[in-house]
């Protein structure tokens, strides 16, 4: 059955979406490799050394990409945090995470039979993680058991914060934890470099942030630790035992491969997406909007408290939802149904005449119900 996708004239301010629509590379190879195994034709036994098509060089440019020696394609950012904590877990292990961190960090950390501690931000109104507190945090964990990792995630999808990755994985460092950073929403938006950063592990996710098919991610490592995380298995010996042997067959990975060009040169302009975003933040600020997060703000992810709309949702007959339907019929998509609290909104890639009419549907609705 045939279900077509109503929005796609509409303006997309969707944080979950912005950075993962198709290059036009990308929605022609849907067409010539959509059919279930299609990349494994010519497959040896793992997906990372096919030469045709070029997955294999594909996997070596990524590698350079993200400053790390050795990447490997997953399901998803969180497939990613997951392979890390199972290869590093052990009886009365512990991960230290930041408390802006996505659920997949906690789930990930349950499945692997581990514990976390959290690393508590600053609340209202910036959310802000406060580095140094990752010294705290690790020493109080290590009475309880022994840390095993410690995860940051750069930026968050709460509030669109980008903390001091250098002085986390400094302070990791010195205590001897290896520190991932899950950079779901930065890869393929702004420069990631592990070698840069000082990180050990970086995730990123295709179908966020680097204009893929999903579910796509990646994960990039050194080879110190790759020897753990990529062990072989026993029996089976070219296939690698944390991506069951494989991973992304088709679609997802050809879209991801697609579009690589286009990204590595559209993180080059992070810095015109970031003046966007706080010209969107001063307009929405401007009509009584409080931005919740770092501000000045250097992310595309944006949270406002709204309490005008909320305001408003009490007194007309569609209650909360009444933001949805007002925004629907002026053709504008990514707000939550049922959201006037507080919404949030990503301004990535969207052209600025598309967020001036956005500003002014907002305008529009406080004149008309306020």
């Amino acid at each position: 059955m045939f279900v077509e996708r109503k929005v796609k004239d509409f303006i997309n301010i969707d944080p979950l979406q912005t950075g993962g629509k198709l290059t036009e590379d990308a929605r022609r190879m849907l067409i010539d490799w959509g059919d279930g195994y299609s990349v494994c034709d010519f497959c040896m036994g793992d997906l990372h050394s096919i030469k045709n098509p070029p997955i294999a060089d594909f996997v070596k440019d990524l590698a350079e990409f993200l400053g790390c020696d050795v990447v490997r394609i997953t399901h998803g950012a969180r497939e990613g945090k997951f392979m890390i904590m199972h290869s590093l877990a052990k009886k009365d292990g512990i991960v230290v995470v930041d408390s802006n961190a996505h659920y997949s960090s906690f789930v990930s950390a349950e499945r692997a039979g581990l514990d976390v501690v959290e690393v508590e931000n600053s609340c209202y109104p910036e959310y802000k993680v406060i580095e140094e507190r990752y010294e705290d945090a690790i020493s109080n964990a290590r009475r309880k058991g022994d840390v095993v990792l410690a995860v940051l995630t750069y930026p968050d999808g709460n509030y669109g914060n980008l903390p001091d990755v250098k002085a986390v994985a400094d302070i990791c460092h010195d205590k001897g934890v290896p520190l991932l950073l899950n950079c779901a929403y930065s890869i393929g938006r702004m420069e990631i470099k592990a070698e840069k950063l000082d990180v050990d592990f970086v995730v990123g996710s295709g179908h966020k942030s680097m204009s893929s098919a999903g579910p796509i991610g990646v994960v990039g490592m050194f080879e110190d630790y790759a020897k753990i995380i990529l062990r072989k298995s026993e029996r089976f010996k070219n296939k690698e035992v944390e991506l069951l042997g494989c991973s992304v067959r088709g679609v997802p990975l050809m879209t991801l491969m697609a579009s690589f060009d286009h990204v590595r040169e559209r993180v080059k302009r992070w810095n015109e997406e970031v003046e966007k975003a706080r010209w969107f933040v001063r307009e929405f600020e401007s009509m009584g909007f409080e931005l919740l997060g770092e501000n000045p703000h250097n992310h595309d992810l944006l949270h406002f408290k709204t309490d005008k709309l909320y305001e408003i949702s009490k007194k007309v007959k569609k209650g909360g939802y009444f933001l949805y339907h007002e925004l629907k019929k002026k053709k504008i998509h990514g707000i939550k149904p049922g959201r006037t609290k507080s919404i949030k909104l990503s301004t990535y890639l969207v052209p600025k005449d598309d967020l001036k009419k956005v500003v002014e549907a907002f305008e529009e609705i406080l004149q008309r119900f306020g």
